[in-house]
């Protein structure tokens, strides 16, 4: 997430009631996740295991729980628990906004497009020309829609992303990270029936140029899907995940979380992708692996027993 103007790292310190350590001058322009940090931003790290990461990371400001070497032009801000201090920032800068209309005044539509009965759209959505909205979609507050888009019946785009920060140490093992990012959806791309499109949790989830989704797909925060991809029934797609252009998802395969599927990539019905797979190759079985391969594999599991018998001497 982008604030409206930069944002001075002294009051951003005040506020959460960090000390302040390193470059104490600089200004925040962001606040973002580590794997979508920019110069500039802010990110919030509490586990010794990612320390170096974010410190070392293109992340100008980092809030943390120890002291720690800072880098020339960072600071380091220091507090107790990082991830509620992640979250004050990010509810301030973007707060809840209830959306008492089925069309809100602030959703720009585009000419020639087409929003059918029961339908929602939030605040700031912005949807291009010629697209056609079915019944019983909703939109949540500012995704972006290209021109030519078309959606179907009960599919639900920008829903809060299934991100949870999680501590054993205390009541509540799951606190819920305020999801600020979007849902980009660019031109010339098919929604089908009864999808879920989960925004950014602090960027972007994206769905590009000329992807065509069958009915009861799932995508999760942060994944990015290049253009003209094919995505069939009941797939389910992790967050962070990078699907490349040209790629096809067949009828429930799973992708787990921050993978990466190469160009052109086939996944044959009921896959599950366990590992970032290469482009131009078609992939089945659980986990995924050449299928020409997995094929060959299956065929000499069911001549086990016969060689069994052959080895037995029956």
């Amino acid at each position: 997430m982008q604030f409206p103007s930069p944002v001075s790292v002294q009051w951003i310190a005040s506020f959460i009631g960090a000390e302040l350590i390193g470059n104490v001058n600089g200004s925040a322009t962001g606040i973002n996740e580590i794997h979508n940090v920019m110069e500039g931003d802010l990110v919030f790290v509490d586990h010794p295991k990612y320390y170096d990461k974010c410190i070392n990371s293109a992340a100008s400001f980092i809030i943390i729980n120890k002291t720690a070497t800072v880098p020339d032009g960072k600071a380091l801000l220091i507090v107790a628990d990082p991830f509620e201090a992640y979250s004050k920032i990010v509810e301030h800068f973007s707060p809840f906004k209830a959306s008492l209309k089925a069309i809100s005044d602030s959703a720009i539509i585009g000419e020639g497009t087409v929003i059918m009965p029961n339908c929602f759209v939030g605040n700031n959505v912005r949807i291009g020309k010629n697209c056609i909205i079915h019944p019983n979609v909703s939109i949540y507050d500012n995704c972006i829609l290209g021109d030519e888009v078309e959606i179907h019946s009960g599919t639900v785009i920008g829903s809060d992303a299934f991100y949870f920060n999680t501590k054993k140490n205390r009541d509540v093992w799951y606190k819920k990270m305020s999801s600020c990012g979007i849902v980009l959806i660019e031109d010339n791309v098919e929604i089908g029936a009864g999808c879920t499109i989960d925004r950014g949790v602090s960027a972007v989830t994206k769905i590009g140029k000329g992807t065509k989704f069958d009915n009861l797909v799932h995508i999760g925060h942060d994944t990015v899907i290049g253009k003209n991809c094919l995505i069939a029934a009941q797939v389910v797609v992790a967050g962070c995940v990078i699907i490349e252009d040209g790629v096809t998802l067949w009828g429930q395969v799973v992708v787990n979380k921050t993978l990466t599927i190469g160009a052109n990539a086939v996944l044959l019905g009921t896959s599950g992708v366990t590992h970032s797979l290469e482009g131009n190759k078609t992939y089945w079985g659980t986990p995924a692996q050449d299928a020409v391969l997995a094929r060959r594999e299956l065929v000499w599991i069911k001549r086990i027993p016969q060689l069994w018998d052959k080895v037995m001497g029956k």
